[in-house]
């Protein structure tokens, strides 16, 4: 287990337990055991820091392909437990998935060379988007690059409807849309070609009443091929059902007669020989059998007749049904279902050639997404102002203390699939006092920042309790970071975090740390994760403020980032002879 300090981990439950990883990418076998709180994932670049993040996110769901397979291996497997007794709502899903277990909830991938992949949940084959809606009540992940998709107006508009739960609304509002597209759709068509759609529809009513008067029903082809078939062979099957009659019973050697003598002289033998009831009981059995199927042919005997006239009868019903079938290209038995789709149409042109009807549809359709936008439109507002002042103030924790940052709501006319208006952030104050697109006023190092702002927000806004951020921080340094740092920590004692970065500034806020380096084993690089101690730290905080070379001022400036009130903590972690070190000695 790591060698961590118990008073620095929050005492909550975890949710993230455990990560089993093997031969993924660099990494050969690899079993994490997670902590509480806030834990950063620290190490040189290009050693393999997001390649955890990459397999816990292919354990939720991701698209996977062949390239995550570790060069030479078979197959790349990726297991991850967690802690669900906490989540009423993922073990409700589990159970009306036929997949529930206990408190834990066990997610498991396997991806083969060959690029394909398979998904369990509990031990029970799953798909992979089974996994990703499990995973949207776990994990949220915020990537690297995430500043880059707040430049987009959709990633703006989900943002902020997901953060302000709007996001059921916005799926109502789309499909109260769509209907109301369609019947303004339907009405146009109505309007513009009525001639071709009552040229159509007179077409469908003779259509239908030919077939009506046919009145074909769809397991009646079926009975009148076996009718048919029995009168047209009815000579051959009265005389083959007299024929066997006489065989079996009628004639003077007839087979019921010769089963009867042997069947009484078998019994009267097995008197003397009890070895010879047995087959006496088997002849018994097949003279009781013969006799019921003489009986049988009897009956159909008595009933089979030549009716020429039934005959002649079935033939041209026949003769009626296949001439319409050929006519309309289809199968007899196939004219019933196609009745019903002429029917199903002329009913849809009749309601169509009711242009008041139709007119009336739009109306009804168009004040229901009118009222489900406005609706939207109000939980925007109020979800806009309260989050541009929650961004703001974070913003200033950020060294952006002029910047201001606003959401726009600009209205789009007629509306859209998405509402009233178009979502667009802004911000103030950082190039002039006048808010302007994000796009147009932020440098790359202040769209960071703001990206920061906004997810830290999000984060201590949503449900999820196990928050994940790659690297969030590029871009920052100095006091900003360590800034970020306080904020990941803060968010680490009301949930799980656990955050890859290269700054010491924001590991040495972290609750736990572990150090990810790279091996060579025979030839072949590998990626490792060490969990860090006490004194571990000191040494990994060191070297990502000193570089290659750690001398007794890193350590020292290590141990005061690490422990603010202990300023003479350096002592106890020299140089060796009192000289300068490499990272990679330090390490040893």
């Amino acid at each position: 287990a790591p060698e961590v300090a118990v008073e620095r981990t929050p005492k909550r439950s975890l949710m993230l337990r455990h990560l089993t990883i093997r031969d993924f990418v660099i990494v050969d076998r690899l079993e994490l055991e997670f902590l509480a709180g806030f834990g950063a994932l620290t190490g040189e670049t290009g050693a393999g820091k997001s390649i955890l993040i990459d397999a816990l996110a292919l354990a939720l769901g991701e698209r996977a392909d062949a390239g995550v397979v570790r060069s030479g291996c078979d197959k790349a497997e990726v297991a991850a437990t967690f802690d669900v007794g906490g989540l009423p709502a993922v073990r409700e899903w589990l159970v009306a998935n036929d997949l529930e277990g206990d408190d834990e909830l066990l997610l498991r991938r396997v991806v083969d060379a060959g690029g394909r992949s398979r998904a369990y949940i509990n031990g029970s084959p799953a798909t992979a988007q089974q996994l990703r809606e499990v995973g949207e009540w776990l994990v949220d992940i915020h990537g690297q690059h995430a500043h880059q998709s707040l430049l987009r107006s959709d990633a703006q508009r989900t943002l902020l409807d997901t953060h302000a739960g709007l996001s059921g609304l916005t799926r109502d509002v789309g499909v109260a849309f769509r209907i109301w597209r369609e019947a303004e759709q339907t009405l146009r068509a109505a309007s513009e070609g009525a001639d071709a759609l009552l040229r159509e529809r007179e077409q469908l009513e003779w259509q239908v009443r030919e077939l009506d008067a046919l009145a074909f029903a769809e397991d009646e082809w079926g009975a009148l091929d076996v009718e048919h078939r029995r009168l047209g062979h009815a000579a051959s099957l009265i005389e083959g059902a007299q024929f066997s009659i006489a065989v079996l019973a009628d004639n003077d050697a007839a087979c019921e007669r010769q089963i009867d003598s042997v069947a009484t002289r078998l019994s009267n033998l097995a008197e003397y020989d009890p070895a010879l009831a047995e087959v006496a009981e088997l002849v018994g059995s097949v003279q009781a059998e013969l006799s019921e199927a003489v009986s049988t042919l009897r009956r159909y005997a008595d009933r089979v007749d030549l009716d020429p006239s039934r005959l002649a009868e079935v033939e041209r019903r026949m003769d009626a049904v296949m001439n319409n079938a050929r006519k309309y290209r289809v199968q007899p038995q196939e004219l019933p279902t196609l009745l019903s789709s002429w029917q199903q149409r002329l009913a849809v042109l009749e309601e169509a050639a009711d242009l008041a009807a139709l007119e009336a549809r739009v109306a009804v359709a168009s004040k229901d997404y009118l009222l489900k936008a406005a609706e939207l439109s109000k939980g925007r507002q109020k979800a806009a102002t309260e989050m541009g002042l929650a961004v703001s103030k974070i913003m200033r924790q950020l060294a952006l203390s002029s910047g201001r940052f606003e959401l726009a709501l600009l209205p789009v006319e007629n509306g859209s699939v998405y509402g009233l208006e178009q979502v667009e952030f802004r911000i103030g104050g950082l190039a002039g006092n006048e808010a302007k697109p994000l796009a147009k006023v932020a440098s790359g190092g202040e769209l960071s920042r703001i990206s920061l702002a906004i997810q830290v927000l999000t984060s201590r806004s949503a449900s999820v309790p196990t928050l994940i951020f790659d690297e969030v921080d590029v871009g920052i340094g100095g006091g900003v970071a360590e800034i970020v740092g306080r904020l990941l920590n803060e968010l680490g004692g009301e949930r799980q975090v656990l955050c890859v970065t290269h700054l010491p500034q924001v590991a040495a806020q972290a609750n736990w740390q572990w150090q990810v380096s790279k091996t060579t084993r025979d030839g072949v690089t590998l990626s490792a994760i060490q969990p860090l101690g006490d004194e571990s730290r000191v040494q990994e905080i060191a070297r990502m403020l000193g570089g290659v070379e750690i001398t007794d001022i890193t350590l020292q400036h290590a141990g005061e980032l690490l422990h603010p009130k202990s300023a003479s903590y350096g002592a106890r972690s020299t140089a060796k002879n009192g000289k300068k070190i490499t990272a990679s000695e330090s390490a040893e």
